[in-house]
């Protein structure tokens, strides 16, 4: 997922797809833990883009704050 695709996401959309991508996370993580985890790769893609997600939403609230 690009920035820029996520940056043109309402706050609203940002919190769905953290949403999605947390439930993501979480799935692999239990892929992992029961042996069953094939694309070890996608771990990592997962957790960069929550970052991601979390640092746009954090630009835009302070964005959007008066100051």
């Amino acid at each position: 997922m690009k920035a820029e695709d996520l940056r043109t996401m309402t706050p609203d959309q940002l919190r769905d797809e953290l949403l999605k991508l947390k439930k993501e996370q979480f799935n692999l993580r239990f892929q992992r833990a029961t042996g069953q985890l094939e694309n070890t790769a996608r771990v990592r893609q997962v957790r960069r883009d929550i970052a991601r997600i979390q640092t746009i939403a954090r630009e835009k609230r302070a964005a959007a704050q008066p100051k």
